[in-house]
């Protein structure tokens, strides 16, 4: 059975702030402010089947979620969908990856009509050094509802959802073993591996943006973009993008981000 995609993690620490407020004028609806257990905080933007997690620390936080502040600000978390954490524990061990015990999580939600509930997680996490372009894990959503809300998939900008993700590698057949170990991937989004080079072929020179790491999460594609208005929001923020046939691409320079938006 093919793994889909749950969502992609865009690790912003202290700047929350400003990632919701450059999302927002992009277009992009963003759901009230979560607060986990774990001492986090995020914001998600949520497509049909999957969506986009902004995720930070507080700024005066008493609890302080060290595997944030270790890894890299910009696209940190590839997320793949479980339907039975222990099962899909078991399954990863047995491929001979080292994992971490399945972590129980919750967090409020603030829900569009005022009232407030709480949606609960489990994590599948891989240890941390098996993939070197981020945090690989998986998740089952015990209250799927609270997330996949009509309201926060409608974007004013068109996008319907994530279309791909690429990772830049020095060693793509290497790194395309590493993932293939996880199980067959959804066909219905692309997982890539590039190097440097195949990166600057699919976004020009926005692939210096967050090149200082030579293994990254460097590109994320999202698919039913309106190209004309993402252009003019993007001009409008004097956000560095070009376009080609049927796509535009956009950076985000302070989170190191790339997006390829499709139409």
């Amino acid at each position: 059975m093919a793994i889909a995609l749950d969502h992609v993690v865009i690790n912003v620490r202290f700047a929350m702030d400003e990632a919701v407020a450059l999302f927002e004028a992009l277009g992009f609806t963003v759901t009230p402010r979560g607060f986990h257990t774990l001492g986090s905080i995020n914001h998600l933007i949520v497509f049909g089947e999957a969506y986009l997690e902004l995720l930070g620390l507080p700024q005066d936080g008493e609890r302080v979620r060290q595997e944030l502040l270790d890894s890299p600000a910009g696209l940190d978390g590839l997320v793949f969908a479980s339907a039975d954490a222990a099962a899909t524990h078991a399954g990863l061990i047995q491929s001979g990856l080292s994992v971490q015990p399945v972590q129980q999580f919750s967090r409020p939600v603030d829900l569009e009509d005022g009232q407030r509930a709480v949606a609960h997680f489990e994590a599948v996490r891989l240890v941390t050094g098996q993939f070197a372009a981020g945090r690989v894990y998986f998740c089952r959503h015990l209250t799927p509802e609270l997330v996949w809300r009509t309201p926060w998939q409608q974007h004013a900008n068109g996008t319907a959802g994530i279309a791909g993700l690429t990772v830049a590698s020095a060693d793509p057949e290497r790194t395309r073993h590493d993932y293939a170990r996880l199980g067959q991937i959804d066909a219905r989004w692309g997982l890539d591996v590039a190097d440097e080079a195949g990166v600057a072929r699919q976004v020009g020179a926005l692939s210096g943006i967050g090149a200082d790491r030579a293994e990254r999460f460097a590109v994320l594609a999202l698919q039913g973009v309106d190209l004309a208005d993402i252009t003019r929001r993007a001009a409008a923020l004097d956000l560095p993008h070009h376009a080609s046939a049927g796509r535009v691409c956009v950076g985000l320079p302070l989170f190191g981000v790339v997006l390829e938006c499709r139409a």
